[in-house]
């Protein structure tokens, strides 16, 4: 292990070298990108060989060190983000993609909501066809993935079916959430984030009762076993079940609720920072940001798990949980910043009731649950 970092850093160190030799163009805006992808570069190796290890050693700690490291540079983006007028900001996105920095059109997906149109002879589904396009995928793989991070149906199903209230109550804000009734429950929550669901738990099934062998590479005698060890270097070292438990304690409870907010607003800040920096859907970095919260969702839920489940132990939060909380934060004010016009529209009254009523439920039980009985 140690070897491979070695070479990593040697390599990062022979890159910036090598950076440096070239000839420099005169042109500022480009010697200041180099500049700033060198220093990220060094920053990403240092933190690659001194940062602390995380709960994670598959398929390597260097791996997991690294992704603790893109996480302090996201954030320090998104803290330089925030501190630019709007303006400059939506410009800004221009440095990354000369593409961007242009208002783009949201794509309303309500609109004709016939499963079957009698009025379309050549093709009666094509509403359903309509639908059909790359985030059907994409919602799939999403909550197969979340599954594996949070391990749990309950909380899954209750966020998946949260996050569609939220659409409901915020379609009048962002066109994107307007959807058809059908598109809401029987696409997204029965097919799309129920089959992902259902394939996450069945993953986490076979995880949790696969035996765990921690023999060496080369202590393998035959060629079939060696790769089959190569093979599981990319699963868990080991496997905790969580058990969240959310009705034992007030401690676990709250703790819960944090959860399934934050996962909320991560979700919804994955569409209003499009929004606001005016990214269309398919742009790379659309894509990259869920790639990131892939890679330290996991890490930041197995601290937090380690955190309420053996508080003597682990005395205080990972540093991991810290930042995601913080990227998530950081996010929504750069929403509520770069366009607080389309934040500030009044809830129509309807369902603002229907939100005061769960408020209020949720209280009512809480407080009969812990303090009452």
């Amino acid at each position: 292990c140690s070897h491979t970092v070695t070479v990593l850093f040697i390599l990062t160190c022979a890159l910036v070298y090598v950076t440096l030799l070239e000839e420099t163009p005169q042109d500022t805006a480009y010697n200041t990108k180099r500049g700033i992808v060198a220093s990220i570069l060094v920053f990403l190796c240092f933190g690659v060989t001194q940062a602390k290890d995380g709960p994670f050693t598959r398929p390597h700690p260097a791996y997991w060190r690294f992704w603790l490291c893109v996480t302090v540079v996201y954030e320090l983006f998104l803290i330089f983000i925030l501190f630019q007028t709007v303006h400059d900001g939506r410009q800004f996105m221009k440095y990354i993609d000369p593409k961007l920095g242009v208002p783009l059109p949201e794509r309303d997906y309500g609109g004709n909501c016939l499963i079957y149109d009698p009025g379309n002879t050549s093709d009666p589904f094509h509403n359903i066809w309509d639908k059909m396009d790359g985030f059907v995928p994409a919602h799939f793989l999403g909550w197969y993935i979340k599954t594996l991070m949070i391990r749990d149906w309950w909380m899954c199903m209750i966020i998946s079916v949260m996050f569609e209230f939220l659409e409901y109550s915020l379609e009048h804000q962002l066109p994107n959430f307007s959807e058809c009734w059908w598109d809401h429950w029987i696409m997204d929550v029965l097919v799309c984030n129920g089959l992902g669901i259902y394939c996450g738990m069945k993953t986490l099934g076979w995880l949790s009762m696969k035996p765990y062998q921690w023999q060496g590479l080369w202590n393998i005698p035959t060629y079939k076993g060696k790769i089959k060890r190569i093979a599981f270097q990319f699963t868990p070292y080991s496997w905790v079940k969580f058990e969240w438990k959310p009705a034992s304690n007030l401690r676990r409870w709250l703790a819960v609720l944090g959860i399934i907010f934050m996962f909320l607003l991560a979700e919804l800040n994955t569409f209003y920072l499009k929004f606001v920096l005016w990214m269309p859907p398919e742009h790379y970095l659309v894509l990259l940001r869920l790639v990131f919260f892939v890679n330290v969702g996991g890490v930041a839920m197995r601290e937090i798990y380690d955190f309420m489940d053996d508080p003597k132990f682990h005395k205080k939060l990972g540093q991991q949980a810290w930042l995601v909380a913080a990227i998530t934060v950081t996010e929504f004010l750069i929403v509520v910043k770069y366009d607080p016009n389309t934040i500030m529209l009044p809830i129509p009254f309807f369902i603002m009731q229907c939100w005061i009523l769960g408020i209020l439920l949720i209280l009512t039980w809480t407080l009969w649950r812990f303090f009452i009985r």
